[in-house]
């Protein structure tokens, strides 16, 4: 009994126990080490990619995760998150490796040098480079720097990074600052690096201390960007060694013999990367938008409201698996398609309800398009902008396809079942009744019943017809006759 309740007892600390570490296995100073692979551009896709990466090294008990970067950059919200990602691996040790491939580019520049300062270590070939990572902003007349708000955002997370994981902060902020100047000081036979703010005072200090101070050559001028070649970042202590191939990474590491495990991007995230790129999320807002407005246009449910709907199913998943759709997204587009159903189930015509159900949709597609609600820095401004005008684009983009698709498309034979090509008039033979009764009531005399506006009532011999004169009103009670019938047209006149 009392080892039952011992037992139980320790039912709780177990349970918190799980809790606090998510249930995941740590990770073995023996395990296996992972290489991720960080090629082209830093975009959402691959920072999905490489968070479900991390996920399985560290369900593996990874001991080391080594970062192949090969980039020339990409999207500052996305690097930002996978800074985020290897920032929170406190158990795996994290290498950020620059390789030389045969088809590669041997560099990691912008969000590639963010994403290795991130790393626990930096290692790099003979022959590749780091550097460039200034924020720029794409417009018409091509990249453009940020504004100060966003340099000065991307200069403090670099300064971050780099104490963190003991990289030199100055080397850092030079990477993304054009106005910061850095200068090589030799104190007792020992590089530093220092911005020419600071240089006065660090060589005053160190002759203070009976140091030796030579002032070497500037580093990086004002106006430009600091990129460093593999001896240099070795040199100024930013990496720890310059290796040439992942094997001989592994031997300075010490992990010869460990179970190495190479991860590569499956099917399923180049779809996904296929699916979220500019020009499929356009050709399928494109499609979808064209097909509502068929939708609305026509009675009842079909063909048409079965193609949107899979159009924007499949938008919203992608970009849900991206992390950019939530609750707002998701309840905005719904609403907007209640509204939508309303107007071509409920509500006669198309108006209020209609206009509006088609802008929730409109607004739910912008915001599926990006990681943020109201921009704050300019990049995200830009990024906005663009979101808008893909989506009110293809929203003119389908009206002007729409029309021109009910245009032509009768004139298609594989539609002309679907579509009626002519009109039934009676120039063509076609008429609602016999053509000898239109003859037997032409001339037949009556008397109005109602007065006629131009249209009444009339009887002729007992028989009641709606009737209307040419024109002319015409009081009840006045004598009448038919002067045509053209369908269940009867057109009567005046007796004099």
């Amino acid at each position: 009994m009392r080892q039952f309740l011992l037992r139980l007892a320790l039912i709780p600390a177990v349970l918190v126990t799980v809790a606090l570490t998510g249930g995941s296995q740590p990770a073995d100073a023996a395990g296996p080490v992972y290489v991720v692979p960080i090629h082209g551009e830093i975009n959402p896709s691959l920072m999905v990619f490489l968070r479900r990466s991390v996920d399985r090294a560290a369900d593996a008990g990874a001991s080391h995760i080594i970062f192949d970067i090969d980039t020339f950059g990409g999207r500052v919200d996305s690097a930002l998150q996978i800074t985020t990602v290897i920032g929170s691996l406190t158990e795996i040790e994290t290498i950020a490796f620059v390789p030389v491939r045969a088809e590669g580019t041997a560099v990691s520049w912008s969000a590639g040098a963010l994403i290795a300062l991130a790393c626990d270590a930096i290692y790099m070939a003979p022959g590749t480079s780091m550097g460039a990572a200034a924020p720029v902003i794409q417009g018409p007349e091509g990249a453009q720097p940020a504004d100060e708000k966003t340099v000065s955002a991307v200069r403090t997370q670099m300064a971050a990074l780099a104490e963190k994981n003991n990289h030199p902060i100055p080397i850092a902020q030079a990477m993304v600052d054009f106005d910061i100047e850095l200068i090589e000081l030799v104190i007792d036979g020992e590089v530093v690096v220092v911005t020419s703010g600071e240089k006065d005072t660090v060589v005053r200090r160190a002759e203070a201390a009976g140091s030796t101070v030579e002032v070497g050559p500037t580093l990086s001028e004002a106006g430009k960007l600091l990129s460093l070649t593999a001896g240099q970042m070795e040199r100024y202590r930013v990496s720890r060694g310059t290796v040439a191939t992942l094997d001989g990474l592994l031997a300075k590491l010490g992990l010869e013999g460990r179970e190495i495990v190479e991860l590569e991007p499956t099917a399923a995230d180049q779809a996904v990367s296929i699916v979220t790129s500019a020009g499929l999320t356009s050709l399928l807002i494109l499609i979808g938008l064209i097909a509502i407005f068929a939708e609305v246009t026509s009675p009842g449910f079909g063909v048409p409201g079965t193609v949107g709907i899979l159009c924007f199913a499949v938008i919203f998943v992608a970009n849900g698996l991206l992390g950019r759709v939530g609750s707002v997204e998701l309840l905005l587009f719904m609403l907007g398609a209640i509204l939508l159903i309303l107007e071509v189930f409920v509500i006669p015509g198309f108006g209020l309800a209609g206009i509006s159900g088609i802008g929730l949709i409109a607004i739910s597609l912008v915001l599926s398009l990006q990681t943020f609600v109201i921009p704050t820095f300019e990049w995200e401004w830009d990024a906005f902008h663009r979101n808008i005008l893909i989506v009110v684009g293809n929203i003119f983009g389908a009206l002007i396809a729409f029309g021109v698709i009910a245009h032509f498309v009768p004139k298609f034979g594989a539609f002309s079942r679907l579509v009626l090509a002519e009109a039934q008039d009676s120039s063509a033979g076609y008429t609602v009744q016999e053509s000898s009764l239109e003859t037997e009531y032409v001339g037949k005399q009556g008397v109005a019943v109602t007065p006629l506006r131009p249209s009444g009532k009339a009887d002729f011999e007992d028989d009641t017809m709606v009737v209307e004169s040419d024109g002319e009103y015409i009081e009840a009670g006045t004598p009448i006759e038919i002067a045509s019938v053209n369908g269940n047209r009867i057109t009567v006149r005046r007796i004099d």
